[in-house]
């Protein structure tokens, strides 16, 4: 006997295949995404505009995954961390933030349980790789911290655990949903996916019809640091990975950003900005300015922390230059909650 599979796992054409298969019409499709995503049905028999039938069909082969809460963190400034187990017992982290005026919520949600890429300065990347998720699982993330919020959620980035490229049927599917009026109706412009430089993700995502942003984590412009910073990728080059930048921004007219964490003594001298302005220079982009947030509660993060004055420093001389580029303003670290310190790890 096959064993169940999460009816949340399909995308839309899939359900399409699914009813045609068990003689229904196409309505029921609609009927069911409502019941999925946006009534937030937990069981089947329970979808009562459907045959009794056809939820006895659903019930024999399909279940609907759930997110498990296992803890909840409010930070100082209003961020919220939750560590969910999914139906496989793999454990995953999420993040709300919102912003200061409480207009618009973001959501930073996961694609993967841990991740393969092993960067140094990311507590994901030392955690390693679990599971991929479901596309159900990223939707559920951000739908759950909509409702603990009790608004809608303006804003979706797919920067928490994992490389969300290594997923990408997966991703996309997701994007879909919270995209679309049976969904969370979430501007395509304000989802964002963050990845580390995959080239072959690059480019398909650079011809999906969706609006769609794109971040890429740099990290730094020369091949020896960020291959030492980034092992995960270190066999994509420098060049190749601008060349793909270059083409994404020509095909889309999207600007992409780039994601660059000062860590000191690595990539915050006057070698490595200038190497990220030749980077830029002649290419549709936007620097993303990311301060080190510590991943550990030794020196060592400590000893690698950039001055915000130095940050500063880079942020003038990218400008002065043609650069255009913004400092990011990390939000809950007191919670473990800011960019690279997802650990999927129940507080003390």
């Amino acid at each position: 006997m096959e064993a169940k599979r999460d009816i949340k796992s399909l995308n839309h054409h899939e359900l399409e295949l699914l009813m045609k298969d068990l003689g229904q019409p196409r309505f029921r499709v609609k009927q069911l995404e409502e019941w999925l995503y946006l009534r937030d049905c937990e069981i089947i028999s329970e979808m009562d505009n459907l045959p009794k039938s056809l939820r006895d069909q659903l019930d024999r082969d399909f279940f609907i995954g759930t997110l498990k809460l296992v803890t909840r963190q409010v930070s100082q400034d209003g961020t919220r961390k939750y560590l969910f187990e999914i139906p496989n017992g793999a454990r995953v982290e999420t993040v709300g933030i919102p912003s200061p005026d409480g207009d618009r919520l973001t959501v930073c949600f996961s694609s993967q349980a841990g991740c393969p890429m092993g960067c140094s300065f990311c507590a994901t990347g030392r955690a390693g790789f679990v599971c991929n998720l479901t596309s159900g699982e990223m939707y559920d993330q951000v739908r759950y911290v909509a409702r603990d919020f009790e608004m809608r959620v303006t804003n979706v980035v797919c920067m928490g655990q994992g490389e969300p490229f290594l997923n990408y049927d997966a991703v996309i599917t997701a994007l879909r949903r919270m995209n679309s009026k049976t969904g969370m109706g979430i501007g395509a412009r304000h989802i964002t996916v963050s990845t580390c430089g995959l080239l072959e993700g690059i480019r398909r995502f650079s011809q999906e019809p969706e609006q769609f942003t794109l971040a890429v984590s740099l990290h730094a412009a020369i091949q020896k640091t960020r291959n030492a910073l980034m092992p995960g990728v270190s066999n994509v080059s420098l060049e190749e990975l601008r060349h793909a930048l270059k083409d994404y921004g020509e095909t889309t007219k999207r600007r992409p950003s780039l994601e660059y964490a000062p860590i000191k003594g690595v990539n915050d001298d006057d070698e490595h900005i200038d190497a990220l302005v030749s980077f830029c220079k002649g290419m549709l982009c936007h620097v993303n300015l990311i301060p080190l947030n510590p991943i550990t509660s030794g020196q060592e993060d400590e000893g690698m922390m950039v001055p915000s004055d130095r940050v500063a420093h880079i942020s003038r001389e990218l400008e002065a230059r043609g650069i255009e580029n913004s400092i990011r303003n990390s939000r809950g670290k007191d919670i473990d909650g800011a960019c690279g310190q997802l650990r999927q790890r129940v507080e003390d």
